[in-house]
Order: C-alpha cells, then structure tokens, then sequence
C-alpha cells in the first residue's frame, strides 16, 4: 500500500505540477506543515516557512495573471520551462525512497505528464483568448484551481481511484491533443493572413480569383 500511496503522490504532483505549479507545492507543504501529510523527506523542503510563502505568494500572482485574456497565455509560454521540470522533479522526489532506478523513473514518467497537462491547459487559453468576453478565462483558471486541489486531495486520500481518473485523463490527452493543435494552427495561419491584409471569404462564398491568371478575351475574340 505504501508503493502505491508514493506512486499516486508522485504522479499526482507532476499532472498538478502540469496545471498549476505553485498551488500544487504549496498544498503540499501546507498539509505537512499542519499534520495532514507526511512527505517523503526528498519532498520535506517543501514545507519549509520560505517556499511556503514564496509559493503561496506566486500563486497569487498567477491567479490574477491566469484570468487576464492574453496574458495567461504569455504566462503559459514562459512557464513551459518551469512547470514541466518542477513536475519531473516533484514526481522523482516522491519515489526516492523506493532507490535510484524509482527516481529517474518517476522523472522520466513525470516530465511528460507534467508537459502533457501544461500543453492541454496552454493550448485551451489559446483558443479561449479568441472569444470577446473575460467571463471564460475566469471560468477556466478557477476550474483549473478547483481541479488541481481536488486531484492532489484525492491522490493523497484515495489513490486508487486517482490513478484510474489519470488513466481517463492520458486517453482523453491522446485523443483531444491532435484536435487542439490542428484548431490552434488553423487559428494562427488566420491570424497570419489578417496580419497581410488576406481576408477569407464568408462561409458558402467562392474565394475571388486569383489575380495571376490572364483575363479573359472579348466575347468576339474567344
């Protein structure tokens, strides 16, 4: 039970990690703080007063630049080099115990859950930044939040039905991942063409023709 309660922590914290780093590691270190959880002592540091507060601090800055339409992407972009490498390193320090071969694994195993999670959540701002309004990017970042402390909360309490929730979530990953980068290029090569002037024709019309062919004779001359 104690392999499977690590495994579910370390795989729990990477995909948290993918989503929402700094409420992940601050849950974390609140939960041992307060006598809720036991961390593996690789994992103890994350308790300590000084990562507590500048992740609780982080989050809160996060919280604010997740709901701003444009800025939660440009804070997606940037986070690329954060959140997947915290994730593997979180994931590898929960399964230290078990020896090395476990360690590397879970790194391994939690660099690409982490960037699985990061590349769906990043991917879906993208496409709900072309809607007019704010309301959605606030909807989506608190059930981000919600998602995230559930998940870790259940991981924690009952792992077994964690881990069956994360296999739904990589087939789901498999699945919807292509469709979202397909949406996503077609939304940057229309964004690319608004950019030279190229609008597109409205859905049912035929585009103009193109102004390269050669015009058509007089109706006496054909």
């Amino acid at each position: 039970m104690e392999v499977i309660n690590s495994v579910a922590l370390s795989l729990g914290a990477a995909w948290a990690s993918g989503i929402n780093l700094y409420a992940a590691v601050f849950m974390l270190g609140f939960m041992h703080s307060g006598g809720y959880l036991a961390l593996p002592p690789d994992l103890l540091i994350l308790a300590d007063p000084l990562v507590l507060a500048a992740a609780g601090f982080m989050y809160c800055v996060e919280f604010f630049a997740d709901k701003t339409p444009g800025v939660d992407s440009l804070w997606d972009g940037i986070h690329t080099f954060i959140r997947i490498p915290a994730g593997a390193l979180l994931a590898a320090g929960a399964v230290g115990e078990m020896g090395p071969a476990a360690e590397i694994a879970g790194l391994l195993i939690g660099g690409g859950l982490a960037a699985g999670a990061h590349t769906l959540k990043a991917g879906g701002r993208v496409l709900i930044n072309t809607s007019p309004e704010p309301f959605t990017n606030w909807g989506a970042s608190i059930g981000e939040d919600v998602l995230v402390i559930g998940g870790l909360w259940t991981a924690l309490h009952y792992p077994w039905l964690f881990l069956a929730m994360l296999v739904l979530f990589i087939v789901l990953l498999v699945w919807l991942l292509p469709k979202l980068l397909r949406a996503i290029g077609t939304l940057f090569t229309r964004l690319r063409g608004w950019i030279r002037g190229e609008h597109p024709p409205p859905p049912g019309q035929a585009p103009p023709p193109s102004t390269n062919e050669p015009p058509l004779p007089p109706p006496g001359q054909q």
